[in-house]
């Protein structure tokens, strides 16, 4: 019988967002269904987020944005994993997202969309069946 590594994600709140009860309780989900997750705090650039997934050789990055800006953060996160070569991370956004945009996150790679309200096992079960493990 193999044993598998646990699945690591970066759970990050880019930018001015100040509000993080959500990506809390995502992060003790994801926890709870076995997965190491490193929360980021708060107001953190794109370039901070992409280091510290760097660091921690992440299988995943979750970003909890609530302020709107959610098209071109995710841009920016997906266009500097590709200038580093860190398109395997697996890149999941959630929060405040309008369904017109769900679409445009996929385009730019992003692999699961999860708006407010997103019942805890599909994006558990999203992750586990997505993240490749390094």
């Amino acid at each position: 019988m193999s044993q598998h590594k646990p699945i690591r994600v970066v759970v990050a709140k880019p930018g001015l967002d100040g509000h993080d009860r959500g990506a809390k309780v995502v992060a003790h989900a994801l926890r709870d269904a076995g997965m190491e997750v490193i929360y980021t705090g708060l107001h953190q650039s794109v370039e901070a987020i992409v280091s510290v997934a760097e660091q921690e050789a992440a299988d995943v990055i979750g970003l909890s944005i609530m302020s709107g800006a959610h098209l071109p953060i995710s841009q920016k996160l997906m266009d500097i994993l590709h200038q580093k070569g860190m398109d395997d991370i697996l890149v999941v956004v959630g929060g405040v997202i309008p369904q017109r945009d769900i679409e445009a996150l996929e385009k730019m790679g992003v692999a699961g969309v999860f708006p407010g309200g997103t019942p805890f096992d599909r994006f558990i079960t999203f992750i586990r069946e997505n993240a490749s493990r390094n």
